[in-house]
């Protein structure tokens, strides 16, 4: 075993460079993502499904997350609840396969013992007079909605400062009403490389120029950073007009109520990583579509104008886009050091007929597009970085600044967890 082989997992942290790329062993090996779940899926806010994936009494989501299980449940009173999915009995699970499920209450395959939605022991037989039915409710997990996310936290005591994400967000997502949604499409895709990776594809658009070009026709790469060194006396008027009709939306945007203002919650200090703020779209300003203009004509929550660009927010391994006619939500859980799930869902108004109100192809062409060229992106990333070749290179200061803040913030929460 070579001496790199031999290095723990603060010293591999701890040899990269400042303002560059973490080291491939990082990305490969199986003890640092066994860590790395423990630590950002097991001890932190994570995003698990969204409303409409519960949205009947009885509904059922499971999800799986690491070698641990919960089940997403919408009681009677219509409350999202969230479970382990563990039979308190002899530990079999409730829910077999992950994914969605409706039920009535909740049945162990294995000797029946049933459980209400609210997670309460309904029924169990030959178990004795002494036997106390209130000892053995399912055990639950911490959860929140904010907007159509469903989050939980797995910890005993969860990071607190969640709160501050609650607080920013809410008046974001107010106006379009996400809890009244429904999925109209879904897509989930196993990327053959590392979750880390995965989020550092997502926290830049420096390469979006060159691979993405059904998402370009909407997104402005410049709101991710620009760098005007050796740029052409075009590229430079052009930038200024982006500049120019930034600041006129926003301040238009602004005198109508909406929230626009950037706000980061990304540094080494805080458990529950998040940034937001109100994009401009090109052209129409409308949507993240082919034409930028919307894809559904029944606009979402009470909004009623159209041009109200995307309200973007992402956590530690989400990401999500709210536009007026829809909202594109996705995030990742990690399967091995080289596989990643990721999961989107493309919600409209709950009362939005397909073929009436919106076409699908439209509303979900320009993230199919993106989600199957990142995947591409990812996995010929994780295989260089696990080239022997492999030595980590600088990250653009202009446009890969939000790449050093997670290394950061990554070493940080290692260290907070004693690693």
């Amino acid at each position: 075993m070579s001496e790199v082989q031999l290095q723990t997992h603060r010293e591999l942290i701890e040899s990269r460079r400042k303002g560059h790329g973490m080291p491939g062993e990082l990305f490969g090996r199986q003890d640092v993502f066994e860590t790395d779940v423990e630590v950002f899926f097991h001890r932190l806010w994570i995003v698990v499904g969204v409303t409409a994936d519960v949205p009947e009494a009885g509904d059922v989501h499971t999800v799986d997350i690491g070698k641990a299980s919960i089940m997403i449940v919408r009681d009677d009173d219509e409350n999202v609840r969230a479970f382990r999915n563990v039979c308190r009995h002899r530990g079999s699970r409730i829910i077999k396969k992950a994914g969605k499920a409706s039920v009535g209450m909740l049945v162990c395959p294995y000797h029946q013992w049933t459980y209400d939605l609210d997670g309460s022991l309904r029924h169990s037989t030959h178990m004795g007079k002494d036997f106390d039915a209130s000892c053995h409710s399912l055990i639950p997990v911490h959860v929140k909605t904010v907007g159509a996310h469903i989050f939980v936290c797995l910890a005993d005591d969860p990071p607190a400062d969640f709160e501050k994400l609650e607080t920013v967000m809410a008046p974001r997502f107010a106006p379009y009403d996400l809890a009244r949604t429904k999925i109209a499409h879904q897509m989930e895709i196993v990327e053959n490389g590392n979750w880390k990776l995965v989020v550092e594809n997502n926290r830049e658009c420096y390469h979006c120029a060159g691979t993405h070009p059904e998402l370009t026709n909407s997104f402005l790469a410049e709101d991710f950073g620009f760098c005007p060194d050796g740029q052409s006396e075009e590229s430079l008027q052009s930038y200024d007009e982006y500049l120019k009709r930034n600041a006129a939306c926003r301040e238009n945007w602004e005198q109508d109520g909406y929230v626009c203002a950037t706000f980061e919650s990304v540094d080494e200090g805080v458990d529950t990583n998040f940034r937001t703020q109100r994009l401009v779209i090109s052209g129409a300003n409308e949507s993240q579509t082919l034409d930028t203009k919307v894809a559904c004509t029944k606009l979402l929550g009470g909004v009623e104008r159209r041009d109200l660009g995307d309200v973007h927010m992402w956590g530690h391994h989400s990401w999500t886009h709210v536009m007026s006619d829809h909202a594109v939500i996705a995030y990742l859980l990690p399967l091995a050091p080289d596989k990643t799930l990721v999961r989107t869902v493309w919600l409209v108004h709950a009362d939005a007929v397909e073929g009436v109100d919106y076409d699908l192809k439209r509303l979900t062409e320009v993230w199919i597009a993106t989600t199957n060229q990142d995947a591409e992106l990812v996995a010929n990333a994780h295989a260089g970085t696990q080239d022997p070749a492999y030595i980590p290179g600088p990250f653009s200061n202009y446009t890969e600044a939000a790449l050093d803040q997670f290394s950061r913030w990554y070493d940080a929460k290692l260290r907070a967890h004693g690693v």
